[in-house]
C-alpha cells in the first residue's frame, strides 16, 4: 500500500487516533479506546493495521539532545557529483552506518541530501566532514548549518480531519 493509498483509506477514527497518539504516544490501548469511543479489542486491530500497513512507523521518545551531552547539532547540505542509483546507494549505505547521522533527507534543489547530525565539537564533525569529502562517497560539496536553538520543536505531522 502506498503512502497516498494508506491516506485514503484512513477514515475519521484512525485520524484520531493518529493525532491522540502523536502527542501521547504512551497512552494505553485501554485509555485510546476510550478516547476514539471503541472497545479495547476493536481499537487495537485498527492500531495493528496502521502499523502492517507503515501509517505508523514506530514509536519514540523525544529527547532533548543536549541532555545527552551532544555538543553540537549540526544540519549539513551535501550535493553528489553523480546521481547514478549506484552512487546514491552507496552514499546512503555510508550515511546509514554512521552513528554521528541521525537523519537523512533525499530533497528536491539544489543540493541532493540533507542530513541532521549530532557530534561532541567541532574537531569531530572536521574529520567527519573529511571523511565524507575526502572518501570514495561522491560528496561533492557540504554546507553546513550549525543549531543554535529551537524555537519550535517537532512534535508531530498535522492529521487533516478530511
Amino acid at each position: 500500500m502506498t503512502a497516498v493509498d494508506a491516506e485514503a483509506a484512513l477514515d475519521r477514527i484512525d485520524r484520531k487516533i493518529l493525532r491522540i497518539l502523536q502527542a501521547e504516544g504512551r497512552l494505553t490501548n485501554q485509555a485510546l479506546a476510550e478516547r476514539v469511543a471503541l472497545s479495547p479489542s476493536a481499537c487495537l486491530a485498527r492500531i495493528r493495521h496502521l502499523e502492517r500497513t507503515g501509517v505508523i512507523q514506530g514509536y519514540n521518545a523525544r529527547i532533548d539532545p543536549f541532555a545527552l551531552g551532544v555538543g553540537l547539532v549540526l544540519y549539513v547540505e551535501v550535493s553528489l557529483a553523480g546521481s547514478r542509483s549506484d552512487e546514491t546507494a552507496r552514499f546512503e549505505e555510508a550515511m546509514a552506518a554512521l552513528p554521528q547521522v541521525v537523519e537523512v533527507s533525499d530533497v528536491s534543489g539544489d543540493v541532493d541530501y540533507i542530513l541532521k547530525i549530532v557530534v561532541g565539537n567541532m574537531a569531530e564533525w572536521n574529520r567527519l566532514r573529511e571523511q565524507l569529502t575526502g572518501g570514495d562517497l561522491g560528496v561533492e560539496r557540504v554546507t553546513t548549518h550549525v543549531l543554535m536553538r529551537k524555537p519550535k520543536k517537532f512534535v508531530g505531522y498535522p492529521v487533516p480531519d478530511r
